[in-house]
């Protein structure tokens, strides 16, 4: 993908050992594209005439990864299967140290995660992360899910081009952030400042949004670490989106003003 995603400091270095398989036409074409995982085997139904099937193979080829047809795929592979499957190594994730190693020259985009431990809002704050060219997603080794096959699904395959971040305790990621020029933005309900009345020089240069989990938010060790508190301004009777939701209309916004 190029400079513009930030994948200099991209270090091999997977999260989880065992094999994994991948199921949708959308994900396995994106995991092939990607090439960030190892890539094993393909396999398909046999006499599937789908063009995305032919597609797949296809692109398998040219990669130089083994593709098979087999009569009695579908077997055990859920309501997700659509005639392949892509047995592949786990995506590699980074420390905050690898990631930082190479600075975009864009500057860094970047999205963390509190306590967001479904893998559906998971996949898709990944989907719309990617979407608008963050450079990396930042994960808790606690209280944030595995990402897992079921993750890539749920972000139609873009949780195979961006990279995903591990620390130990998000507070000191946040510390070690700010004291490299990249500021933070706490997305909170009541926080004060509204989104649309955020300044335009606060979104310029380095930055990072935080998101906390539904109902508790952002953990006051994180609270405190925030440089800026920043709220969706509804009008409805309901006061908050969906985590995802807020994600896409905070990221669209950022891009749009920077």
């Amino acid at each position: 993908m190029g400079e513009s995603k930030g994948r200099g400091a991209r270090k091999k270095r997977p999260a989880r050992s065992s094999r994994e398989e991948l199921v949708g036409t959308h994900v396995i074409r994106e995991a092939l594209r990607a090439r960030r995982r190892r890539l094993y085997r393909l396999r398909v139904k046999a006499g599937s005439r789908a063009r995305e099937i032919a597609d797949l193979c296809g692109l398998a080829a040219d990669l130089g990864v083994p593709w098979s047809e087999e009569a009695d795929l579908a077997e055990g592979l859920g309501d997700n299967f659509q005639g392949a499957v892509l047995t592949a190594g786990p995506l590699p994730q980074l420390s905050l140290d690898e990631l930082m190693g190479v600075r975009p020259a864009s500057g860094w985009r970047l999205v963390a995660l509190d306590g967001v431990e479904d893998p559906q809002n998971l996949g898709a704050i990944t989907r719309v992360a990617e979407g608008v060219g963050a450079h990396a997603l930042i994960l808790t080794e606690r209280r944030a899910p595995p990402v897992s096959p079921a993750v890539s699904r749920a972000s139609a395959g873009a949780a195979e081009w961006l990279p995903m971040v591990r620390v130990p305790n998000l507070a000191k990621a946040l510390t070690s952030l700010k004291a490299v020029g990249v500021w933070s933005f706490g997305a909170e309900v009541g926080a004060g400042t509204s989104l649309y009345e955020v300044p335009d020089r606060w979104l310029t240069g380095d930055r990072v949004l935080v998101l906390g989990a539904e109902g508790r938010g952002l953990r006051e060790g994180v609270r405190r670490c925030v440089d800026y508190r920043i709220e969706i301004p509804t009008v409805g009777n309901i006061e908050s989106l969906n985590v995802s939701t807020a994600a896409a209309v905070l990221l669209f916004e950022f891009r749009r003003r920077s």
